[in-house]
């Protein structure tokens, strides 16, 4: 028994906060960049009614409201005050600080908080050039059509910002959208008061060249230097950040080059005015909550990127896998179809009985190309079996299956196979009265063993020690076969190189949503996989819900492992690592009844999952070995470890971010990328369903599996994944049954059990 600690609770709390943590900064990274909570610019006849003082609108630029009177200063003469809005910009801000310094020019920078957050360095490379700065909103939101909290917020931000960046505040301020004191509206004066109330000096502009537009450089110079000629000082609006600024860069030089010589000043806003510094330092407590929002921001702004970046690598990957996975059916598909008709693989019915010899058997079954690893020759030499139909041990290890037993059982024996069927029933410490109902069947082939409950690997083995036959048939307690499953089950060990066979394990309780959605899964997922690993020869599973196995194989491998929770990885993988081949048999059908809520199914594939993890890690090192064993490590693991753990684990992070560009950006991406998902997949799902002769109309629920059963699962890799790291240990999960089989006997099977098709 695998010795079991509690398992970890603490890290749904992590996973929680996790989540918030995630959800917090994308609303702050859509908040920076608008797409969170911008108010819409009201463009309507009706927009700018509102009263704007006279001193106001035919006044100066700069608007001090400092003592509740509005004042509007002018530049002195041959004064200019050139400011830049947006900044700052990585590319452009310091092309244009090259300029200003070539020069010997100083400027005034009104920056955005967010992107002073994301360009820290770039702000203090400002203030330290001798530049001015000032507020431009945190996110350049329109402060005339924001409510007066949101107005608050921004310039609070961005003053945080500021502190956090350089180590300061600011007192001037210019409203996004905003030009020339006549072209105020009502909305905009109002948002200028509110912010003169605050302490900020609003600072608009004399001469708005209109650079946002690009209208080009020759433009940009011609609407800077109007009034030049008369020594008229000015405020010049131009922008170093939203765009291709090159014009303006050039811009800025002719200006510069053609007003110095003609005794023209460039310099900052407040020292053009004698108005004390707008730059104030501040206290080391404010400096730290501001570099909390920097840090804030900037993780947002990468994690953003990302997020992005990992949205479109698992689309490419999911796409990649769905190819391959199709192509790879669609080969197995023929391989097998080629084999039937050349009588590979065939009915053994069609052979006498000792005719069988290794050379006929391995030209009847053996794929073109195959060849038996070298240090595998010892072994298969005495393995063939001596007749087509060589006995067969089945073992079932239950505990408290009383709800199937029977139903298993007859099954079993209820078997078109032309050899020797004994049927091991391992009672595994049950505390119902499955053993009574084994007991109460009463033929010779059907043997019952009691045991203190060990665990599904315990029970195995000991039907494993009891077992007469060479072939043994590994079957869950809640399996039902078909009459013909046997005989397909054993036909490919005709193959000397065959260790291990799976089988075809089918939902029979598919009726409600839950159902059909593992029915799905079972043939989209399980099967397209086993037909891919079939072809790669790197089968991971053999499910224990119906594989065969020979005897010696387990033998030379110490019997099922129990040292895992997944047991039936952990015993295929070691067989593919010893150069064997496990294939997947199609027509070896068996039914199982499936979980009926969500909590058993998560308690079962919690099990599954970190087991499999565990088997996993336990053949890790296959990878770097040769032979069998590197092909199998370096082919299985490598998809196991992106498909099964990696994507999933991100999958939860991915799906928010999703959520989010639906609700905050451009839903046309996120939710086309959903529908071409959901298509292709119900495309996949309709090929794997034919391949299996199933009917394609449990598709409807597809669309709704995403939203539901898919996160449970990712839910559950990231449990696993915790509970790995945190070195807790899981015990066995039992699952209820219901006892789908309850009325199976007796009824046709030639198709599956009647009602589950």
């Amino acid at each position: 028994m695998i010795a079991r600690r509690a398992e970890p609770r603490g890290h749904w709390v992590l996973l929680v906060l996790g989540g918030l943590v995630l959800t917090v900064l994308l609303l702050l990274d859509g908040f920076a960049n608008g797409a969170v909570g911008e108010a819409p610019r009201d463009e309507s006849p009706d927009a700018g009614k509102g009263t704007v003082p006279g001193a106001v609108a035919s006044g100066g630029p700069v608007v001090n409201l400092a003592d509740g009177v509005p004042r509007g200063r002018r530049m002195p003469l041959k004064t200019i005050a050139l400011t830049f809005d947006d900044g700052p910009d990585p590319v452009w801000t310091p092309r244009l600080l090259d300029v200003l310094r070539r020069h010997g020019a100083h400027a005034t920078f009104f920056t955005v908080g967010a992107r002073v957050a994301e360009n820290p360095g770039l702000t203090r490379r400002i203030l330290r050039e001798g530049h001015e700065i000032g507020s431009h909103t945190y996110s350049h939101v329109d402060l005339a059509t924001a409510p007066a909290w949101r107005a608050g917020l921004e310039l609070d931000l961005t003053q945080r910002a500021l502190a956090g960046a350089a180590g300061v505040h600011t007192r001037l301020m210019r409203m996004p959208y905003s030009s020339r004191p006549d072209g105020l509206t009502g909305p905009e004066w109002r948002a200028a008061e509110r912010a003169g109330e605050d302490g900020y000096v609003v600072v608009l502009t004399d001469r708005d060249t209109e650079d946002w537009a690009r209208p080009g450089t020759a433009k940009i110079v011609q609407a800077a230097l109007a009034g030049a000629g008369r020594g008229e000082g000015a405020v010049v609006m131009l922008h170093d950040s939203g765009g291709d600024r090159a014009d303006t860069v050039a811009a800025v030089e002719q200006i510069i080059r053609r007003l110095q010589p003609q005794g023209y000043r460039f310099t900052t806003l407040t020292e053009a005015l004698g108005m004390p510094s707008a730059v104030v330092r501040v206290p080391a407590h404010e400096k730290a909550v501001g570099w909390t929002l920097v840090a804030a921001q900037r993780s947002a702004s990468a994690l953003t990127g990302t997020m992005g970046v990992l949205f479109a690598v698992a689309g490419i990957a999911y796409v990649l896998r769905l190819v391959m996975l199709l192509l790879f059916a669609h080969v197995h598909m023929r391989r097998v179809r080629g084999l039937s008709r050349r009588g590979r693989h065939a009915n053994p019915g069609t052979a006498a009985p000792g005719t069988a010899t290794r050379e006929t058997a391995t030209r009847a079954t053996v794929p073109d190309g195959f060849q038996p690893d070298p240090e595998m020759s010892d072994m298969l030499d005495n393995e063939l079996p001596p007749d087509p139909f060589p006995p067969v041990s089945v073992i079932v290890p239950a505990y408290n299956e009383e709800a199937n037993i029977a139903s298993t059982v007859a099954s079993l024996l209820d078997t078109d196979y032309p050899g020797t069927v004994e049927v091991i029933v391992v009672d595994d410490g049950s505390t119902d009265r499955t053993a009574l109902i084994v007991e109460s069947i009463a033929l010779p082939t059907v043997h019952l063993i009691r045991k203190p409950n060990g665990g599904k690997p315990s029970a195995l083995n000991a039907g494993i020690g009891v077992a007469r036959a060479e072939i043994l048939v590994l079957v869950d307690g809640d399996t039902v076969f078909q009459r013909d499953t046997v005989r397909h089950l054993v036909a490919p060990f005709a193959d000397p190189g065959v260790g291990a066979v799976s089988g075809n394990t089918k939902v029979a309780n598919r009726g409600g949503i839950l159902g059909r959605w593992q029915h799905i899964e079972y043939v989209i997922g399980f099967n397209l996989d086993r037909r891919m690993f079939d072809v790669l020869r790197c089968m991971p599973t053999v499910p224990g819900a119906i594989g065969a196995f020979r005897r010696s194989v387990l033998a030379r491998l110490g019997g099922v492992p129990g040292d895992t929770l997944a047991e039936d990885t952990d015993l295929t993988m070691a067989i593919c690592r010893t150069g064997l081949r496990v294939v997947y048999e199609e027509k070896a059908l068996a039914w199982t009844e499936a979980p009926s809520t969500l909590r058993q199914l998560w308690r079962q594939r919690y099990r599954w999952c970190y087991g499999t993890m565990q088997a996993m890690w336990k053949h890790r090192r296959s990878v770097i070995e040769s032979g069998g064993s590197g092909r199998f490590g370096r082919r299985c693991l490598p998809y196991l470890t992106l498909f099964q753990i990696v994507l999933p684990l991100f999958a939860p992070a991915i799906d928010l971010f999703a959520l989010f560009g639906v609700v905050f950006l451009d839903p046309a991406v996120p939710l086309l990328t959903w529908l071409v998902f959901v298509t292709a997949q119900a495309a996949a799902g309709a090929y794997a369903l034919w391949l299996d002769g199933e009917r394609i109309r449990p598709l409807w629920t597809l669309p709704l599996q995403q939203f539901v059963y898919r996160q449970l699962m990712y839910l559950v890799v990231v449990q696993s994944v915790a509970t790995a790291l945190l070195g807790a240990r899981l015990g066995w999960h039992t699952v209820r049954r219901t006892g789908a089989f309850t009325d199976l006997r007796g009824r046709e099977q030639s198709q599956g059990p009647v009602g589950y098709t």
